[in-house]
This record gives C-alpha cells, structure tokens and sequence, in this order.
C-alpha cells in the first residue's frame, strides 16, 4: 500500500509535466491513426476488399474517406490543432468502425472471434483516450494553447 508521501510524489509529477504528458498522450492515440492510414494507402486494393467484405456500398469510397478521417485525426492530434474535435470525430469514427467492422459475436468461436473482440476492446479504450483529451483538451504543447 502507497504512502501518502508516495501519493503526493505521483501527484506532483503528474501535475508538473502534465505538458509534456498529454502531448505523448496525444502522439500516442495518433500513432493508431498514422499507422492505419498508412497500410490503407500502401495497400489500397486490400483496404478496398476488406469494406466489401462487410458488404458496404461503395468501399472505394469508405476507404477513401477513411485514410482521410485518420489522416485529419492523426495532423490534429500530434499538433493540437482542434483538438477537442479531433477529439469527438475520433470517438465517432472509432464507434462507427466498431459498429461496421469488429462484430465479434457474429463470428464463429475460435481465432477470428478472439482477433474480433480484441479490435473490439482496442477501440472502446481509444474512445476512452478520446473522452480524456476531450477534457484535458491539447495541454501545453499544442497550437491550440498558443492562440
């Protein structure tokens, strides 16, 4: 069990970088981001044939306007431009996709469902980390603070 000094010390450190913490906050939530636009570009066709497997109309279309939610997200994020939109367009973007795309229990017990229902877990935590750096909103380090 934590001394009260031990609360105060983490206190502290929270309190007195909280600047820097919320931006590798921030950089973190946007790595997501970064990274799935990316394999949507370098694998278009794949990303394409992955919608129309879910049966969506216009998967060029979903994709496309995937890369660029994530792209917009991802640029907001890491330099705190809008953040608290970025904020709310990631918790609709990541609800829709969790909605359209990680139906866990529609599939058969086994690997898929397991992979499903991770992803599945993976975004309600990133609708989580969105919440937060609603609140917080871009901290410090950020475009937003200097205007």
């Amino acid at each position: 069990m934590k001394s009260h000094f031990e609360s105060l010390a983490v206190d502290e450190f929270a309190t007195r970088r909280a600047g820097v913490l919320i931006l590798i906050g921030r950089i973190l939530l946007a790595w997501l981001f970064v990274g799935s636009a990316y394999g949507a570009l370098s694998n278009f066709s794949g990303s394409v044939g992955y919608f129309r497997s879910l049966n969506l109309p216009a998967p060029e279309l979903f994709t496309i306007t995937s890369i660029a939610v994530e792209v917009l997200i991802s640029v907001g994020l890491i330099l705190g431009v809008g953040t608290r939109y970025c904020a709310v367009l990631m918790f609709v973007f990541v609800l829709a996709a969790t909605i359209v795309g990680h139906r866990y229990w529609e599939y058969p017990a086994g690997a898929q469902q397991i992979g499903q229902y991770n992803n599945f877990l993976k975004n309600i935590s990133i609708m989580g980390g969105a919440m937060l750096i609603f609140v917080t909103g871009a901290g410090r380090f950020s475009f937003d603070r200097a205007s």
